[in-house]
């Protein structure tokens, strides 16, 4: 008689922790967001983690009638001091400081940013001006202006998810759809903002 012995295969699944840091900046939702892998966990991050911020964002990014005023693309240093410093504009240098971030482990997390940067939180009252019927009488090289000094204010992944969902391009960094913002806040009202 043969006897057939069976290991049981046990897989552990790495569970990813909502916790995140008191009024968490809107890049450690996003990123938190886009680690789980369930369409639930998604919705639970952006539910737990919801504030106007982060819904002014979402919306800007998935609402198809909202028109940026901004030029798409890169965003260009507005000071001479910055451009003999770097060959590239704003976008570059926010990009490069986010890969020294991320060498370093340095990352600032949570409203106690010790180098002293703004948060979405504190500017996304501001974004009506770079959106089309935000404030009309405003001229494009002082709208340009403010929106340059806002990003240079902000932490650098903050600044970062402004020039994304600028462009509606949220999603190319982040794994978040409209489908997924929408059963997170049910009480959006998607369209009609243009």
């Amino acid at each position: 008689m043969t006897t057939t012995t069976t290991k049981k295969k046990t897989t552990t699944t790495k569970s990813t922790s909502l916790e995140l840091p008191r009024n968490p900046f809107v890049f450690e939702v996003l990123d938190l967001v886009s680690k789980q892998r369930s369409k639930a966990k998604k919705i639970e991050v952006l539910k737990k983690y919801r504030d106007n911020g982060i819904v002014a964002v979402l919306i800007w990014n998935f609402d198809e009638t909202i028109t940026s005023l901004l030029p798409e693309g890169e965003v260009p240093y507005s000071g001479f001091e910055d451009q003999a410093k770097s060959n590239g504009g704003l976008t570059t240098k926010i990009t490069e400081e986010v890969r020294r971030m991320h060498e370093t482990g340095s990352f600032s997390m949570g409203s106690s940013d010790k180098n002293g940067h703004t948060t979405i939180r504190r500017e996304f009252k501001n974004f009506y001006h770079f959106l089309k019927g935000g404030n009309p009488g405003l001229n494009a090289i002082r709208r340009e202006t403010m929106f340059i000094n806002i990003l240079e204010g902000l932490h650098p992944l903050e600044a970062e998810v402004i020039c994304l969902v600028k462009d509606k391009k949220l999603t190319d960094k982040y794994k978040i759809t409209k489908e997924i913002v929408s059963e997170a806040y049910p009480d959006i009202t998607w369209g009609g903002r243009g």
